[in-house]
Parts: C-alpha cells; sequence; structure tokens
C-alpha cells in the first residue's frame, strides 16, 4: 500500500482525500473503548469499504469492566457486552479487514494504540496496514492555527461532521467510522484549493 503522506495544507488536504476515496484498498475504522490509557481494551469496533459496505461491526467483551465513566461516553454497558465475542474470537475478522489496506481513522493515533494494545495483549499479529489520520487532514483542510501540538487545530469528529452538514455519529464504533468516510468524501469533493 502507497503510504499518501500527512497533508499539510488545504491543497494537499484535498488531494490527499480524493486519493483516499479514489484507491479501492481504503477501510475506515472506529473503535470505542474501556478508556484512554495502556490497559484499555476495544469494546466496539467497526470497518467499512470506501463504498461503505461494512466489513466488521462487533461488540468485543473486555477481560476487564467497563468503567461507568467510558459507559458515559459511548453507551456500552458491561451487560452489553456479556455475551459478546473475546478480541481473540473478532480479531479474525478485523485483521481480514486490515491487511495491506489503507486504513483512515479520525484520530488514527489513538485507534491504531487500541488495536495494537490488544494484539499485544491477546498475542495477535498486529496487522500489516497503512493508517492514516483522517483528524489531522480536517485540520489541515481547515487551517485554523494551534495553539499547542501541531499546526492547526484540531476539530473533534461531532464538529468537523457539522462543517459538512453531516450528523455527528455518535460515539458508536460504526456510526463513526461512516462519519469519518463521508467527512473524507466532503474534503474530497470540495472545490476549496
Amino acid at each position: 500500500m502507497v503510504d499518501l503522506g500527512t497533508p499539510y495544507d488545504r491543497r494537499s488536504a484535498v488531494a490527499w482525500s480524493r486519493a483516499v476515496m479514489d484507491t479501492a484498498e481504503t477501510v475506515f475504522l472506529d473503535t470505542e473503548t474501556t478508556g484512554l490509557g495502556t490497559s484499555a481494551e476495544i469494546v466496539d469496533i467497526a470497518v467499512i469499504s470506501v463504498s461503505g459496505e461494512v466489513l466488521v461491526d462487533a461488540l468485543v467483551r473486555p477481560d476487564r469492566r467497563i468503567p461507568s465513566e467510558a459507559t458515559r461516553i459511548h453507551g456500552i454497558r458491561n451487560q452489553d457486552v456479556a455475551l459478546a465475542p473475546s478480541w481473540e474470537e473478532v480479531f479474525p475478522l478485523v485483521s481480514a479487514a486490515l491487511i495491506d489496506r489503507l486504513v483512515v481513522v479520525y484520530n488514527a493515533g489513538f485507534d491504531r494504540t487500541m488495536v495494537r494494545q490488544c494484539c499485544d495483549r491477546t498475542g495477535a499479529n498486529f496487522p500489516r496496514a497503512t493508517w492514516h489520520c483522517a483528524m489531522k487532514a480536517y485540520a489541515a483542510f481547515r487551517q485554523e492555527p494551534s495553539r499547542g501540538r501541531s499546526a492547526y487545530r484540531w476539530h473533534s469528529l461531532p464538529d468537523a461532521a457539522a462543517a459538512f452538514g453531516l450528523p455527528p455519529g455518535g460515539h458508536r464504533a460504526l456510526a463513526d467510522a461512516d462519519v469519518c468516510r463521508r467527512i473524507v468524501a466532503a474534503m474530497a469533493a470540495t472545490g476549496w484549493v
């Protein structure tokens, strides 16, 4: 898979989004987790194709209980995942959907880390793929100055969706993966170059 690079301005963000949407191997991923730290686990994962076909949509039973703080964000309760498959059971589907693909995620650093943590915890091989961050691409597209870690201000998924008149997603993996896909498609369709 060819690495498309990280967009650094509006023109490159539009070119990046067009290349992403024109690449048949592109998939969009999102996860919901038990938290943010090194012990966090995935409780909801979705992967969809560039055309919107659902490749993976699964709740995942974590080894530990879902903290109430996490449930308040995504609404997934311990009883919702009590009979769900474990990461070991879901991973073959996830791996098949990701291997040798361009994986686009809104905040790719977080979701990639969560997939890697679950793989490391269970001894699964992290899938060979090229990961890209739609959040960073959208920041380059918007070009609002940042006061910190990057050249441009990062925007939340709901804020980016609203800028294109799209629904916010709602912190469930399938809806958020699809909103990410639709944001990238909207950037690709823009004349803002």
